[in-house]
């Protein structure tokens, strides 16, 4: 093994272990993606903070990518609740990606694979905001994940009907409808506005 293999190996480890060491002793969490460009003032931002206030000030800590957008949102709402853990997980990107300052507890991970993982490993459900490819990318690997089993019980929450009603089409209309999924795994998604049903839901998943 070379010094690049050797350095590489070790930052691998570092990401799980420090992300482990960050999460572990806490109880009551769910995660909260969406796109790091949306602002302050857009109606899905408010719509996260609002929730996440919420959740928060039932106990319940949030989890997010822990960078601008709809994860500052979030982040702030936890944090305002003061009564939970504002948990921010972010990674170095050379454009977008920067830390919010509404977090009690943070990582800098240095590979996107550790840092999906430890983004649910942790938590009940996940609450998805409209995003770009990276929030696709991490719904669709939670997805993945509850569907073989490997996260069961997990909830799948899509906020922003508008916006995710095509995707929900193509599931139904192609995936489905070709045999490549099973109509009870459109099921581990939840596509709704309502973020009373949401808060109502998750806290009978953590009870």
């Amino acid at each position: 093994m070379n010094a690049s293999e050797i350095i590489c190996k070790k930052t691998i480890t570092d990401d799980f272990k420090k992300g482990k060491q960050l999460l572990k002793d806490l109880e009551h969490s769910i995660t909260i993606f969406g796109s790091a460009r949306t602002p302050q003032t857009d109606k899905y931002s408010m719509l996260a903070q609002k929730l996440s206030f919420k959740l928060a000030k039932k106990g319940i800590n949030i989890i997010t990518g822990g960078g601008d957008g709809i994860m500052q949102a979030a982040n702030r709402g936890a944090y305002k609740a003061n009564n939970a853990h504002s948990i921010g997980l972010n990674i170095e990107l050379p454009f977008e990606q920067s830390g919010n300052p509404y977090t009690t507890k943070d990582l800098t991970f240095n590979y996107f694979f550790s840092r999906k993982y430890m983004l649910v490993k942790y938590s009940k459900a996940c609450v998805v905001f409209p995003g770009g490819f990276g929030t696709l990318d991490e719904m669709f690997e939670v997805l993945t994940l509850t569907q073989t089993g490997k996260m069961n019980g997990f909830k799948i929450y899509l906020v922003g009907e508008d916006y995710w009603k095509y995707l929900l089409k193509f599931m139904k209309k192609s995936l489905y409808k070709e045999g490549m999924i099973d109509k009870e795994d459109l099921d581990i998604i939840t596509l709704t506005d309502d973020i009373k049903l949401i808060e109502k839901e998750i806290l009978k998943l953590v009870s």
